[in-house]
């Protein structure tokens, strides 16, 4: 199977051809993956360097002028670093354009804390309009990025990983996706934490609900499920810095008794470079550790 980033490649290359709208920015990471489309395109596959705020910069000068750009780098360089320049060249200026990170919270552990990005969708949600999409498996990443590419003049974040869920579901929309029912609470599962959360929820009686589209938030499909359920108690497995959601599932609930658990992507840097899979257990995104904290929450 071909990786979330081979299939940007690919897809958005044919889209190139397809789009005389859209162009690609660049900072040297992910050129060769282009360099076929940089051929017959030279004036819509742009590589900047290693100059981050430029990447963003090019980006909206680009919208300004009519186009859709695509944007790609690591996710802390292309939200961290040029936060800035998203804030003002893009929310400011009211451009629109996609962003495609790569390396997601930890997936290149020995790239070292300057590759990792666990609070790229917090930093995000202090600015408007952001359309955020963290697809689980190649073939969602492709559903969601075809939308992106044409969705108009919004301003969209697409997360891809590594790490992926061992088959896609249909995606599309902003809604969340119900994969299986129960009657003790609700586990939504973002992205590529699917999979862990369906080992770790084995056996108990809960509702799990898909999420690929994480903004705008979906409060309409865990409060209907914590409805059908009979309980009010939501667990949120995020990608991502812990937490981050929260305040989207109790604003859901707000007009009723409920508990709300994130899971995610500790604060506490881990600064052993170790392997992806021991980052996971580090933070407890195991399903081991994932099936230990949710039944510790729900008393199950």
């Amino acid at each position: 199977m071909d990786t979330m980033r081979e299939r940007f490649a690919a897809v958005t290359s044919r889209l190139l051809d397809e789009d005389p709208r859209l162009a690609v920015v660049l900072a040297d990471i992910g050129v060769d993956g282009f360099a076929d489309a940089a051929r017959r395109h030279p004036e819509r596959v742009v590589n900047v360097g290693i100059r981050e705020q430029l990447l963003v910069g090019v980006g909206g000068g680009l919208a300004l002028a009519g186009l859709r750009p695509v944007l790609h780098t690591f996710a802390s360089f292309l939200v961290e670093r040029p936060f800035e320049q998203l804030k003002l060249d893009f929310g400011h200026q009211g451009t629109g354009g996609v962003l495609v990170s790569a390396g997601a919270s930890y997936d290149w552990p020995s790239g070292g804390f300057t590759h990792m990005a666990p609070g790229d969708v917090a930093l995000l949600d202090t600015l408007d309009d952001w359309t955020v999409h963290v697809p689980g498996h190649p073939d969602e990443a492709e559903t969601l990025l075809r939308e992106a590419a044409a969705a108009g003049d919004d301003k969209v974040y697409v997360r891809l990983s590594v790490q992926v869920n061992e088959v896609p579901r249909p995606v599309g929309g902003a809604g969340f996706d119900t994969v299986r029912e129960g009657r003790r609470g609700v586990v939504v599962a973002v992205g590529p934490m699917l999979d862990n959360v369906l080992a770790a929820t084995e056996g108990l009686d809960v509702t799990v609900l898909y999420a690929t589209t994480v903004r705008p938030f979906d409060s309409r499909a865990p409060r209907a499920a914590a409805g059908a359920a009979g309980s009010s108690d939501v667990v949120l497995v995020e990608p991502y810095l812990t937490g981050t959601s929260t305040w989207h599932a109790n604003d859901a609930l707000a007009d009723r008794p409920h508990r709300v658990l994130g899971l995610g992507v500790g604060r506490r840097e881990l600064r052993r470079y170790g392997q992806l899979a021991e980052h996971l257990a580090a933070h407890g995104l195991d399903p081991q550790g994932l099936r230990a904290r949710i039944t510790g929450f729900l008393g199950a």
